[in-house]
């Protein structure tokens, strides 16, 4: 892990070293994925049976068989035991009643000449949910896409994952009966978002995907994109942590493990105006990280990505951690209200030396699906806003029709677009 120090005169380029991450797909991925669309496209379940055959090792005869009833469910979450029922409960009514506060509504308002101006806002008709499901099981990841997509009021909730069976697969099933998903197909990769996309005989085409996935399903929603709506293209899990010294070290150093042990190329940074303190933290790293199950994957990705930061003060770290723009930003200090006007850029901010991310991550409320690789500069965290549109409303009043299309058609003739001008014109009173 690294140690740096923002006086240093090459600190600029330090960091920038530190966060450049090239989220360019490789083109066999990207020439992959076009070809399982395009099959996709073409031949529908047959093509989808296919690539179930040949990724998945599943042999089924038609896709129906890949859907699973509602009962089934149901039924997965009564097979799970109590406490975990609880905590599923729990999770979801958090997140519901934080996203209610979302739900956006139409508005209209009349101007002095008459004329009506509004805004309808309508819920999405369908949406797809990727959930990843090939090393690991993410019932989090289901509660954080359909639950909002449900206050938002969509008519129909697609659920796409490559389960695996056992335990894992009874949370995630009993996660999607909680959050409301009308279907689930158990497919997945490149061909799960096409057949979203697109549509076959058997699976619903739908109007946006949300949801992370590998890089094949990365892949596949940025060429889907346009047809579809979709969330975001999501990059490796990032945190920051600006401390003030008083937090207990191995608190912190378990916070940059969380999202260091994702993956080789999660992020994690402390920044920290005490050097002491920065030394204490990483003692906590090296005596802690030896009993954790990822410890590999965590030791990796410290070495790639990870860097302790020494700052002149807490100003200085927050300058800094716009300029990181981080998925997730911890205020470990005594006073997170007093930095938080000073912080402009962050997917979801944790407020207090008690707030670890990891409670953001399932049960806080907020949404877990956030902004990555410093798009938390013109992002958001998906939310109700995600599954709803607006619709611009105008009725123009007489009055108003003489006033506005005097103005329409002398801008209209200045654009050169004579039938605009004259459709204007008509409606006036001259």
């Amino acid at each position: 892990m690294r140690r740096l120090s923002a006086r240093q005169a090459d600190f600029a380029d330090q960091l920038a070293q530190l966060l450049a991450f090239d989220a360019a797909l490789s083109p066999a991925v990207e020439q992959g994925a076009r070809d399982i669309i395009t099959a996709i496209r073409s031949r529908g379940d047959e093509a989808l049976l296919e690539y179930t055959r040949r990724f998945d090792q599943r042999e089924v005869a038609h896709v129906g068989e890949l859907e699973w009833p509602a009962a089934e469910l149901e039924a997965a979450y009564q097979r799970l035991p109590q406490a975990e029922q609880e905590a599923l409960r729990i999770a979801a009514e958090r997140i519901r009643r934080f996203h209610e506060r979302q739900k956006q509504d139409s508005w209209q308002y009349t101007d002095d000449d008459g004329t009506l101006l509004g805004q309808q806002v309508t819920a999405l008709d369908r949406v797809g949910i990727y959930v990843p499901g090939g090393k690991a099981a993410y019932p989090s990841s289901v509660l954080m896409n359909a639950i909002p997509a449900q206050v938002a009021g969509v008519s129909e909730i697609i659920m796409v994952s490559p389960l695996r069976g056992g335990a894992e697969q009874d949370r995630v099933l009993a996660a999607a009966w909680l959050a409301g998903v009308h279907r689930f197909f158990s497919i997945g990769g490149a061909q799960a978002v096409a057949a979203l996309a697109y549509g076959t005989a058997t699976i619903p085409a739908v109007d946006k995907i949300t949801g992370p996935g590998n890089a094949w399903v990365a892949a596949a929603k940025r060429q889907v994109f346009g047809q579809v709506g979709i969330d975001m293209i999501a990059g490796p899990s990032e945190i920051l942590v600006i401390a003030d010294g008083q937090t207990p070290a191995d608190w912190v150093a378990m916070d940059l493990f969380s999202q260091a042990e994702h993956d080789e190329v999660a992020q994690s940074i402390l920044l920290c105006p005490d050097a002491a303190y920065l030394n204490a933290v990483e003692a906590s790293i090296a005596r802690l990280l030896p009993s954790l199950p990822r410890a590999d994957i965590i030791r990796q990705s410290l070495a790639n990505r990870g860097a302790l930061i020494e700052v002149a003060d807490l100003a200085e770290a927050c300058l800094i951690a716009n300029q990181i723009a981080p998925e997730h930003l911890e205020l470990s200090v005594a006073d997170p209200q007093a930095l938080l006007p000073q912080i402009r850029h962050a997917g979801a901010i944790f407020m207090g030396a008690h707030t670890t991310e990891s409670l953001g991550d399932y049960c806080a409320g907020p949404n877990h699906v956030l902004p990555t690789s410093r798009s938390a500069r013109f992002s958001s965290p998906l939310g109700v806003y995600d599954f709803q549109k607006r619709s611009s409303l105008i009725q123009v009043s007489p009055k108003g029709a003489d006033q506005l299309g005097q103005v329409a058609d002398l801008l209209a003739q200045g654009e050169g677009l004579m039938a605009h001008a004259l459709a204007a014109r008509y409606r006036t009173r001259r």
